[in-house]
Formats: C-alpha cells, structure tokens, sequence
C-alpha cells in the first residue's frame, strides 16, 4: 500500500502545476482582447449599416472608405504632414500648460499666502469659457501656431492646477507628522511624503487635462489653418469629402487613446507602489 502511495503521489503535482499556467495564459489573453470587443463591433456595425445602405454611404462612409482614404492621403505624403503639425501643437501647449498649472499648483496646495495671492484670481479665469477667446486670440496675435498653442495651453492649465492642489491637501496629516517625528526637513517632507501622496490625483489631472488639450484643438485647427488634422475635417467640409471628416475624427479619437494610454503607463510607472495602479487591477 505504501508502495502504491508512493508511485501515484507524483504524477498529481506536474498535472496540476501545468493546469495552472495555462488557465493562467487564457486568462490573460481574454483580458488583453476584452477592451476590444465593443470597438470590433461598432466597425463591423458601420460597415454594414453603411454597405447595406441602412446609413447612407455618403453621409457615413463605411470604415473601408475611411481607410482608403488614408491610405491615399499617406502616400502623398499629407496625412503624415497634418499628424505632425497637430502633435507638435498638443506637445508644446500641453507641456507649457502643466508646467504653469504644476507650479501654482503646488504653491497654492503648500502655501497660504500664496492661495490668498492668486487662487480666487485663477477661479475667476477658470469660469471663462477658453474657447470663447478664440476671436480675440486672432485679432491679437494673428493666424499662425501661437493662438492655437496658447488656447491649447488655456484649456490644460486649471485641470492640472485644481488636481494638484486638492491631491496636496488630501495628504493624510498623519504622514506629514510622522515624517516631522522623523526629522524630516519641509524640502524632504515634500519630496518623500507629499509629492507621493499628491501623485495619484496630479496624474489625474493630466489625464483630464490632456484630454482637455485635444478637444482644444479640434476647434483651434478648425479656425484659420492650413495645416493639422482639423484642417483636414475643415478641407473635406469644404470639398464635400465626408470620407476626410470622419478620417479627421478617428485619428483624433486614437490620438487620444493613445496619450492616455501613455499616461496610464507613467501612473503604472510612478505609482507602483500603489496596490490600486499595480498592473492588472485597473
């Protein structure tokens, strides 16, 4: 009996450990393709909906259309010329924007004096509209980049500044105490329990922000321009080319993806200390 025992206990462990990593595997492949399925089915929903003429093709080309249409842009050489102009624009005023937005952020969230100096100021910017500036952007500096940056710009700034402040002063007071009983400067307290505390809604509000920068833009490239992804939606306006107007919309949609899917790697990134931003939780 005991030889039995002995002979059959082994060959359990390899059947169970191989079990494991391949439910393992199924699972993570299910997780990879789920974000997937609704937009797999909105394309094949559109192309049929537009092919079977239950959407008429000319109002909503199909997506086969759409992608022709940026296949022929791209080797002429222009959908690659409006793509670079729209990111240069997005980078420059979104990284002059959260620099501004960072700065008064953290002054007013660490100091009284200087909430007491510019915060309600800011709030009064915050209720105008930054779009509404647009005419007077124009009359001011002209048609070239610098109103579009600067609106692009306006739109970033007080979705980072609000973010920051409230992350600043959501710190538990606990923490900062315990790092004072420890004997922790204000620089050190600052860096080592503030600014990590703080991060998960600063990063926040970048992602807001940045989302805040492209819907900027869609109306500042839609305003005297001749380059970038809305002159390209304002082209086919005009040349009665819807295939270009929804091409400019897609590649806005996965623009945005995209920059917040970087973001979500830098939270991933910076906030791994974080159970609740570790991978495979969100």
């Amino acid at each position: 009996m005991s030889d039995l025992t002995v002979s059959t206990a082994p060959a359990a462990v390899p059947d169970a450990g191989r079990t494991r990593p391949r439910r393992a595997a199924r699972r993570l492949r299910a997780s990879a393709l789920l974000p997937w399925v609704v937009p797999v089915l909105v394309l094949l929903g559109w192309q049929w909906a537009s092919t079977t003429g239950l959407v008429s093709a000319s109002i909503l080309p199909p997506p086969s259309k759409v992608l022709d249409t940026a296949r022929n842009l791209w080797s002429a050489g222009e959908l690659q010329t409006h793509l670079l102009v729209s990111v240069r624009r997005i980078v420059i005023g979104f990284t002059i924007g959260a620099a501004i937005g960072l700065v008064l952020g953290f002054a007013v969230g660490l100091s009284r004096i200087a909430e007491g100096l510019v915060d309600r100021t800011l709030q009064m910017l915050r209720a105008l509209p930054h779009l509404a500036l647009v005419p007077l952007l124009i009359a001011a500096f002209g048609i070239g980049e610098l109103p579009k940056v600067m609106l692009v710009t306006l739109g970033v700034i007080f979705p980072v500044y609000l973010n920051t402040v409230a992350g600043i002063r959501t710190v538990d007071p606990k923490l900062v105490q315990l790092g004072r009983s420890y004997g922790l400067g204000r620089g050190e307290l600052i860096r080592q329990v503030i600014v990590p505390g703080a991060m998960p809604m600063i990063l926040t509000g970048i992602r807001y922000a940045l989302g805040v920068a492209w819907l900027t833009l869609v109306i500042a490239e839609t305003i005297a321009t001749s380059e970038g992804i809305g002159f390209l939606a304002q082209n086919g306006r005009d040349l009665l080319r819807n295939d270009r107007i929804v091409l400019a919309i897609v590649l806005y949609a996965l623009a945005g993806l995209l920059a917040d899917q970087l973001i979500r790697l830098v939270e991933a990134r910076v906030l791994r200390w974080n159970p609740n931003y570790r991978k495979g939780t969100r």
